[in-house]
């Protein structure tokens, strides 16, 4: 089958808030849209069909028909094909899925994939009230103030309970997220100044916000929109010609997987009793991707950019990579192997700590860091040599789960 070609891209600054600048959603659709046409020297017309990733614009913004929005960026998009894809964090992600399923069944050769998010114009309540809704309201988390919070929380006391947990781990990885952020000129913590001190147990410097999870453990409520391009062997081929480029020198998705377990947290649990996982479909859609880009496991990786909503998040995904054996993500972090100069760096743009996580938008963002380490792009946090880059973008407690691997053209 064709390969499916990562062409490039472009990203808001995740710093900014758009309220603030009088702009709304809109604004944050449409300017990684343009950005991505004139980085990649893409013409509107070129354009076929568009995918938009986003989880709960109807909440924050009460805003929807998103897929509508698209068309207004430009005149030429106005009758475009066009839709919104929703798996709640890994609404993004979905988006590259059908853009890619599109472009595999000869629908179209070019594709625009999307994914925005604003939510930095709400207080953090009701930001996390929003967020709720990606669990399954009124049966799970009705005691919790802060959902997200809680349900990680929850995922840190079942590592503890099978395998042992302990808090500097945590701290650790929060640690090189942040210390990779300030590398990222995009990420939304590149200037926070933190000491050791905001890493600890102290609750004035570190606050409790639900169990075991402290305020440096969490992810960031990010305003943010980015953009790639999709496009078939065809496409891919002109488009590297007009550029003075090989075929062999533009990017690929090399593998892909899939999955999606039931709602409530603890039903997930249930199942995975006899599974020395944690979360064994999480692990199911990081080897699909293994498999079919033709990979026996990380190894053949050069960088990881995974979901790290919470540093326990994180934590599980170590070992579900197969960095360590299950249960001993530890060793990982305390032997620097995800440091940027370890040997399988972690988070190199920051991750959802460090860089920021507009909900929707986070899938296409990996996918556009995992482009600019494979082409050398990545600038002050590039992964020397990097050749092969996976993702992992979860949506709620794991409910959905995509990931893929990004290869340089001729890996």
């Amino acid at each position: 089958m064709s390969k499916v070609y990562l062409l490039g891209g472009h990203q808001t600054d995740f710093k900014r808030n758009f309220a603030r600048e009088g702009k709304g959603i809109f604004d944050i659709l449409k300017e990684p849209v343009e950005g991505a046409l004139a980085a990649t020297g893409i013409a509107p017309e070129e354009v076929e069909v568009a995918h938009i990733g986003n989880f709960v614009a109807e909440l924050f913004c009460r805003q929807g028909q998103l897929g509508g929005m698209f068309a207004a960026i430009h005149p030429r998009f106005s009758g475009l094909p066009s839709a919104r894809h929703e798996g709640a964090c890994a609404s993004g992600s979905l988006a590259a899925l059908a853009a890619q399923a599109d472009i595999k069944a000869g629908h179209y050769d070019l594709a625009c994939v999307a994914g925005v998010e604003m939510m930095r114009h709400t207080d953090a309540q009701t930001a996390a009230d929003n967020l709720a809704a990606a669990a399954w309201i009124g049966r799970e988390g009705q005691d919790a103030q802060w959902m997200w919070p809680w349900m990680f929380s929850k995922l840190g006391d079942e590592y503890e309970r099978r395998y042992g947990l302990k808090r500097e781990h945590l701290a650790a990885i929060a640690k090189n997220n942040f210390a990779n952020a300030r590398r990222n000129p995009n990420a939304q913590t590149r200037e926070w100044k933190l000491t050791d001190a905001n890493f600890g147990t102290d609750d004035a410097a570190n606050p409790p916000v639900e169990g075991r999870i402290r305020k440096q453990d969490c992810g960031q409520i990010t305003d943010g929109g980015a953009c790639v391009f999709l496009a078939s062997e065809r496409y891919a081929k002109d488009w590297a010609a007009r550029r003075g480029l090989a075929l062999d020198g533009v990017p690929y998705l090399k593998g892909w997987g899939h999955r999606t377990a039931t709602m409530r947290f603890e039903d997930k649990l249930r199942e995975s009793p006899n599974s020395p996982y944690v979360m064994p479909h999480v692990r199911g859609a990081i080897t699909d991707a293994y498999r079919r880009a033709g990979i026996s496991g990380p190894e053949a990786l050069d960088a990881i950019e995974t979901h790290d909503c919470f540093t326990t998040t994180e934590y599980m995904a170590i070992d579900h990579f197969g960095l360590t054996a299950p249960g001993e993500s530890w060793k990982a972090v305390e032997e620097g192997r995800i440091a940027l100069d370890g040997d399988l760096p972690v988070n190199p743009s920051g991750g959802l700590i460090g860089a920021g996580h507009p909900v929707g938008c986070t899938g296409v963002r990996m996918l556009l860091d995992a482009w600019k380490q494979v082409t050398g792009n990545a600038g002050g946090y590039q992964v020397e040599g990097a050749r092969q880059v996976q993702t992992l973008n979860i949506g709620g407690s794991g409910t959905t789960t995509v990931s893929f691997v990004v290869a340089a053209g001729n890996a």
